[in-house]
């Protein structure tokens, strides 16, 4: 059985939006979190005292290397890791048929940050996520994705194939680390977040077609997030939270 007040999370960019929603879900679950952000440093401090034994630890994910310190700093602060949310993204809004707005730069910053990233996070905790596996359940990765990595839609063709290529990493890692690893994705439509307040075209596309009418609230994202980490058995699966906008 899960021991969640055991249980240590690092959830990067967590210090608002969806990532902060899966902090205060997962500490309201007993699980010790701790918060990552690459320059919201006071928010962070804030979270970390309003969640009670969560730390902060600030770290531009962009550099290779701050993969490693953060993973370490875990350790030190905790010494122990069971789930990493991979929840830190960067997107560029680009029209799809402006092809020289999408430069070899703007690829390159997607893909390091949404693909590499998670990566080499993954690859530095795996140790400790065997190691929490050892007489426990098995340890958890869960990457936050976009539909956009699922149906040709996104603010950005870079971006959306970045979103895929992560889609497609969360299905061979959990072939590759499995049993001691499970390793899952969820893919949100759109979420009202800070970030998306100003796009209204956006928004009128979910009130208009989706299923559901509106876009997701951070807290419902979150609420798939835990469902994903509570189940000792689902690996490899990319879980759809758009409100059914791709059934249509």
């Amino acid at each position: 059985m899960n021991q969640p007040s055991r249980r240590v999370a690092l959830v990067t960019g967590s210090t608002s939006g969806i990532g902060a929603a899966i902090a205060r879900r997962l500490a309201g679950d007993g699980v010790t979190v701790a918060l990552h952000s690459r320059v919201s440093v006071a928010a962070g401090t804030a979270l970390a005292e309003e969640l009670g034994r969560a730390t902060y630890t600030q770290a531009d994910l962009s550099e290779a290397t701050n993969a490693r310190r953060l993973i370490d700093e875990v350790r030190d602060k905790h010494g122990r890791l069971d789930i990493l949310v991979n929840n830190a993204a960067m997107t560029q809004v680009i029209p799809h048929g402006e092809l020289k707005r999408a430069t070899a730069d703007v690829w390159r910053r997607l893909y390091e940050v949404n693909v590499v990233t998670p990566w080499l996070l993954i690859a530095e905790a795996e140790s400790m996520l065997r190691e929490s596996a050892q007489g426990g359940p098995p340890g958890c990765v869960v990457n936050i994705s976009s539909h956009a990595g699922v149906r040709p839609k996104g603010a950005s063709i870079p971006y959306a194939v970045s979103k895929a290529a992560l889609n497609h990493m969360t299905k061979l890692l959990a072939i590759a680390l499995a049993p001691a690893i499970r390793v899952n994705a969820v893919a949100p439509g759109l979420v009202d977040t800070p970030m998306t307040a100003t796009w209204t075209d956006t928004h009128e596309l979910w009130r208009t077609r989706a299923p559901m009418r509106r876009a997701a609230k951070p807290e419902e994202i979150a609420d798939v997030v835990a469902m994903l980490i509570a189940s000792d058995y689902v690996t490899g699966e990319i879980i759809v939270a758009d409100g059914g906008l791709n059934l249509t």
